[in-house]
């Protein structure tokens, strides 16, 4: 948006000039003194040099005699003066590199291989001699004093809302309003903008080019304003703003993505925005009662009068959120991290902006997503082997329903929000502190909330618990406790077997400033309370919901819904339980109560956290939480409030909804959620944009896990393959344009390859193509090559590269399309092994094989030999991430014991045992785990009528069988085949069965 101010004194777009320098008399002594160093450092070195060390190299070419000599003190002292030799060359590189620069006034300096710090010190000394000078006002900031990184990276998180009673900050939209008002004077008082006729400036959001994560002025300039020496405007109009991640510029930082940029008039190209407003000040009603509760409490009195250390029931309300700190690792360190949040946000907007109608609850919702995309995973692979393992033969298909119509959008929109990565961080981030306490002897602090950023973890301490063990450190004050993400590296040996979970109440309310705040539901001193319209509070309930029973940051964990969300017990059947009425569970939750303060007096413990360190920590102390729908009536309030009185400490939390306005039940914790999404929590001073599962996702979601199970039935039941997977003609005529072998290492044959540098990016997006071939919504591409986030731009420049590498059919069209929905799929010239290997094995079985045995005896011994070995064997590290979302981990060795398993029974038929052996031997390679084949590999064994075989197989047996001994299926066939196996086999054969 241009800024139309009421004065202007000359066009908007002019060259800044710099501003005039009185100089001092410590300038020039410094200068003088700069000049000294750099005389003695260029000149001086290598004529003391030459003077007393002389040559350094042999004058002659070294024999393999010299190099088999002993070193002599003399030999010594010229390797020596080589190694200063070299240094000094570096230096002097460096020093001429940063003059070029300094007087040419023309781009930045260029970076000397290797020379990090005598860069910095000739740009240092430079900087000081031309400091009286008129060059060295064109020099980059920082050069008189070192490169200061500090202002380049700060938290996410704006300085948080305080509440009364503390430090009296001012709130989030008000510190926002008056940074925008300052700003605005800056800009007038420099001269920066004219009228909207004179040349007003424009906005323009900065995205860095392809495979990049940073810009610089000099390339921002060229691409906007057509000359890379005109970055010094750029520099001038923009150097006091303060950027979406917190930081600001500097003229030698690297520009990240997502900044709005102000640009002269005549800037052109690039995504045009408007400028941001400062963010709308709380709602009057809500400042309001923050006043009322101002006025009342023990936070309201002087600090003398409240006594000695507060309880752990009753500590006090923790602050809405992290302090403003400067960070202790450099900005380009932390901006892939920090990518990853904003990446969120662009794909949400790109996505409605774009019309692709994907889910922005899902996509916005990175911890919930990721939960729920687990667990459903986990459900479609556990349906999978169930299907395999109660199956008769002749049993069809292998791939569960492909989601259509609104579930595929939630299901994309899944992919695209999931960043299991930082469930993995806050999962080890907890555990791993939970692990240090406890080798320490101290207790778990109470953790009423935590605010979670792209580069850190904030825990809010319900009261101060001392030093924070290292690599936490201490906050703002003593009840905020931080990690930074680049630090958690240190707990990845943690595992859920040495550290239970300390804080698995905590689940994802909605975000503030870029944080995302996570209440602890367990923690919370009394009742919570929820209300607002229907709907929305239907929406905060259920996300609520979905995500402990999907978070990846905890263990074992009762969930009880009432009067709301049965059908979310598909999400986790061992977590969720539904009860109809407030009464049953009154009933209930008074005698739990009294079990677990019993338990907890008999442990001689105070509360839960204690009990979650030390040896009890993996058998007691597993968290309920309750939801309730709808109030409750006066006297279950009344029973409700007493119930959860001081709960926190037995590991009990209560969230209520509540209907219409004034209604609190006497919570301890308010909350409102308005139609807009905004949740406001007066009494913590927050107000966020409230993390929501609407009625329409919700229902998808649900209908994603009920469809999981439906595999195949009994014959009859499902229509086969034809209807779920992509089958390709495995005749002569059908002989594809493009093939690629993904199982086992991946080779593509019909394709040049693609130039070097971006031939892993084409090939990975290939892959995932081949492995749906119903088709890949370009955003969930785009998520899972760049699971940090990319800009549209180099999402659209990849699928172009990828279009022309594919290219055409012999009809003109292009191999790799668009299809009515907006997903991107393949032509079907373009197939993988796995495609063959899937249609081998529908032709053999449901096919012409089923007619006659040597046509099914030549596809599925065709279908075996296509087994190299595991999926895409030869993937680099650290890409591919993508897989752990799929299932075809477990679809391809079931697929392969399925026709390994049908080859074994024509060639028994065939009375060809060890033919049947060797196909089994092959499957089980790829299948170790699958009980069918090992059971067909005992029966295919006692064809051969060799005992000795037999005996051996069921020494092979046990000895894997490990302590869970041999399944049932397995024993009962044991026992029919060779009677004797337990006596012949000892005692280890006793315990297997």
């Amino acid at each position: 948006m241009a800024r139309t101010p009421s004065r202007a004194t000359g066009p908007a777009n002019r060259t800044p000039q710099p501003l005039p320098r009185r100089r001092t008399p410590g300038d020039f002594v410094k200068a003088f003194l700069a000049f000294v160093a750099l005389l003695g450092l260029v000149v001086g070195v290598p004529a003391a040099l030459a003077s007393s060390a002389g040559w350094p190299l042999p004058h002659r070419m070294p024999s393999l005699d010299m190099v088999q000599q002993q070193i002599s003190v003399k030999v010594f002292v010229k390797l020596l003066t080589l190694i200063v030799w070299l240094a000094w060359a570096q230096f002097t590189a460096c020093v001429l590199v940063e003059v070029k620069a300094a007087v040419s006034g023309v781009g930045l300096p260029s970076r000397v291989p290797g020379a990090g710090p005598s860069q910095l010190l000739a740009r240092q000394l430079i900087a000081a001699v031309l400091l009286i000078t008129a060059t060295a006002a064109s020099l980059a900031p920082g050069l008189s004093g070192g490169q200061h990184v500090e202002n380049t990276h700060k938290p996410t998180v704006a300085a948080a809302q305080q509440l009364p009673g503390l430090h009296q900050a001012a709130t989030v939209a008000e510190a926002m309003k008056e940074q925008a008002a300052a700003q605005a004077s800056a800009a007038l008082e420099q001269g920066h903008a004219g009228d909207a006729e004179a040349g007003a400036t424009k906005f323009y959001r900065i995205h860095p080019p392809e495979g990049r994560h940073h810009d610089s002025l000099w390339e921002v300039a060229e691409r906007h304003l057509g000359d890379g020496r005109r970055y010094h405007e750029i520099y001038q109009l923009n150097k006091d703003r303060v950027q979406p991640d917190g930081s600001k510029l500097s003229e030698a930082s690297l520009i990240r993505p997502g900044w709005i940029m102000e640009m002269p008039a005549d800037a052109h190209g690039g995504d045009l925005v408007e400028m941001p407003a400062p963010a709308p000040k709380a709602s009057p009603a809500l400042q309001r009662q923050i006043a009322e509760y101002a006025k009342s409490g023990d936070h309201a009195r002087p600090a003398a009068e409240q006594g000695g250390g507060a309880r752990a029931e009753t500590p006090a309300t923790p602050s809405a959120g992290p302090e403003r700190e400067a960070p202790s690792a450099p900005a380009r360190e932390q901006a892939p991290q920090a990518g990853a949040e904003s990446a969120t946000a662009s794909s949400s907007s790109s996505s409605s902006e774009s019309g692709f109608g994907l889910a922005d609850a899902l996509i916005g919702a990175p911890l919930l997503a990721a939960g729920v995309l687990g667990a459903l995973g986990r459900r479609r692979r556990m349906a999978l082997w169930q299907s395999a393992m109660t199956a008769v033969a002749g049993r069809r298909g292998m791939e569960p329903p492909v989601p259509t119509g609104a579930d595929a959008d939630v299901h994309d929109a899944l992919l695209i929000g999931a960043d299991p990565e930082a469930v993995r961080f806050l999962d080890l981030a907890l555990r791993g502190l939970a692990a240090s306490l406890d080798e320490a002897g101290r207790p778990l602090p109470v953790v009423y909330a935590a605010w979670f950023t792209a580069t850190e973890l904030h825990l809010q301490l319900a009261q101060p618990s001392g030093e924070p063990p290292a690599p936490w450190r201490e906050g703002r004050d003593a009840t905020l406790w931080r990690l930074e993400r680049t630090a958690g590296s240190v707990y990845d040996h943690v595992t859920p077997e040495t550290a239970a979970a300390p804080y698995p109440g905590l689940v994802s309310l909605g975000t503030l400033d870029g944080a995302r705040l996570l209440l602890n539901l367990e923690a919370a001193p009394g009742l919570v309370s929820l209300s607002g319209p229907g709907a929305a509070r239907a929406a905060v309930l259920s996300s609520v919901a979905a995500e402990l029973a999907t978070s990846g940051w905890s263990d074992r964990m009762t969930v009880t819904l009432v009067g709301f969300g049965r059908e979310l017990g598909a999400l986790a059947p061992t977590r969720l339980r539904h009860l109809d009425s407030v009464a049953v569970l009154l009933e209930d939750l008074g005698a739990e109560i009294q079990q677990r303060r019993a338990a907890l007096g008999a442990a001689g413990h105070d509360s839960v956290l204690t009990g979650r360190t030390g040896p009890a920590q993996h058998t007691r102390w597993a968290p309920h939480l309750v939801m309730i729908a709808e109030t409750p009536n006066e006297a279950e309030a009344a029973a409700l409030a007493e119930l959860t009185a001081g709960a926190g400490r037995l590991g009990i939390g209560c969230l209520v909804g509540v209907e219409g306005e004034g209604h609190r039940l006497g919570a301890a914790w308010d909350l409102e959620v308005t139609k807009e999404g905004i949740l406001a929590a007066p009494l913590l001073g927050l107000e966020l944009t409230a993390q929501l599962l609407p009625a329409a996702v919700h229902e998808a979601v649900v209908r994603l896990f009920a469809t999981a199970d439906a595999m195949s039935g009994p014959d009859g039941d499902d229509p086969g393959p034809a209807a779920h997977a992509f089958l390709v003609d495995i005749t002569e005529q059908g002989r594809p344009a493009v093939y690629a072998r993904l199982v086992g290492t991946y080779e593509i044959i019909g394709l040049e390859a693609p130039d070097d540098e971006r031939s892993a990016l084409l090939h990975e997006a290939l892959a995932l193509l081949l492995l749906h071939r119903e088709g890949v919504h370009p955003l969930v591409l785009a998520s899972a090559m760049w699971p940090r986030g990319v800009t549209d731009e180099v999402r659209d420049a990849l699928l172009g590269r990828l279009r022309d590498w594919l290219g055409t059919d012999e009809d003109g069209s292009p191999r790799l399309r668009t299809d009515a929905g907006g997903r991107l799929t393949l032509a079907p010239s373009v197939v993988s092994d796995l495609d063959v290997l899937r249609s081998l094995h529908y032709e053999a079985t449901e096919g012409r094989g089923a007619r006659r045995a040597s046509v099914r005896e030549r596809l599925l011994t065709d279908a075996l030999g296509l087994v190299r070995g595991p999926l895409l064997a030869d993937r680099a590290a650290g890409r591919y991430g993508w897989l752990g979302h799929e299932i075809i981990d477990t679809q391809l060795p079931l697929l392969v014991a399925d026709v390994a398993l049908a080859l074994c029974a024509h060639h028994r038929e065939q009375d060809r045992p060890q033919k049947a052996i060797d196909a089994l031997r092959t499957a089980l390679a790829s299948s170790p785990s699958d009980e069918r084949l090992w059971n067909e590999l005992l029966r295919a064994t006692h064809d051969t009528g060799d005992e000795s075989a037999l005996r051996a197989l069921v020494t092979e047996l046990i000895g894997r069988s490990g302590p869970r001994g041999l399944p049932p299926r397995t024993v009962a066939l044991l026992d029919e085949l060779l009677p004797s196996w337990r006596g012949d086999a000892g005692p280890a054969a006793a315990s297997a069965g």
